[in-house]
């Protein structure tokens, strides 16, 4: 079991220990055993995959705003396209991660709750509640969360 309590806080960069992969509309959208997770204090990981692990073709740039953080620096969102159906923000990049956070670089990290199924080995995971954040609950977590209403603060 790993509680989120335990993360740390700047957070940091581990490999994934098990094949990542999300689906949506029907198509493998990414599919990866060289994922990272990003671990921090109270949330669940959020998992980055390699873009080459990633289906490109399904991917463009979002018109939705960038984001800052005070870790890993400036976030640029993509939308994915599937079947004519298109998912604003379903994921987002560091493409100049700051310093410390440089194994981000070419990594796409993925809200769960946005795709039709993320898996981590052969476990489909819960999104972490809240729009913002992007973790992935697995059942060898110990919470509570950040994430709903109620804990922004914390």
């Amino acid at each position: 079991m790993e509680n989120v309590w335990e993360y740390p806080r700047p957070p940091a960069v581990a490999p994934c220990e098990h094949r990542v992969r999300l689906e949506l509309g029907g198509e493998v959208l990414a599919d990866s055993i060289r994922a990272l997770r990003v671990l921090e204090t109270s949330h669940p990981p959020t998992v980055y995959v390699p873009t080459a692990d990633v289906r490109a073709d399904l991917l463009a740039a979002s018109d939705a705003r960038s984001t800052w953080c005070e870790y890993k620096g400036v976030a640029h969102y993509l939308d994915a396209t599937v079947g004519g159906g298109r998912v604003r923000a379903i994921g987002w990049t560091y493409p100049e991660p700051s310093p410390g956070y440089a194994a981000l670089r070419d990594h796409i990290a993925f809200y769960p709750g946005r795709v039709d199924a993320a898996w981590m080995g052969d476990e489909q995971v819960k999104a972490q509640d809240g729009d913002f954040y992007g973790g992935w609950i697995t059942a060898d977590l110990v919470g509570p969360f950040k994430g709903p209403a109620g804990t922004l603060g914390w």
